[in-house]
């Protein structure tokens, strides 16, 4: 498990896939402090890594990323820590156009091929 604040190549992203899933890295983004939590067995071991380090629960969104998918499948939205009926998001997917559209920003900054 790692904290990404800077940039991670595609290269290395791909090597963290092929050492756990094959093509999926787990991720939790920190929409606030922009930062990136990533590659472990849950996403919850990733946002407790996060939580340690001083991010607030409203903030961080579990996805998938696919190192070796076309832009438009690179992120899936879907973990169970997404789940929080009392902050409105019903779903394992990240409900709230606004909060995806800032995923894509930090993910895309981030993430360089």
């Amino acid at each position: 498990m790692k904290i990404i604040a800077n940039t991670l190549s595609l290269g290395e992203l791909e090597a963290m896939a092929a050492s756990r899933f094959g093509n999926l890295v787990k991720a939790v983004v920190d929409v606030e402090k922009e930062i990136i939590a990533l590659d472990a067995e849950l996403h919850s071991d990733l946002e407790a890594l996060l939580l340690d380090n001083g991010s607030r629960q409203q903030n961080l969104w579990g996805i998938n990323l696919y190192s070796k998918a076309a832009p438009e499948e690179f992120i899936e939205f879907d973990s169970v820590i997404n789940m929080r009926p009392s902050c409105g998001n019903m779903s394992r997917g990240v409900d709230a156009e606004e909060v995806r559209k800032k995923i894509i920003k930090i993910i895309n900054k981030m993430i360089i091929s």
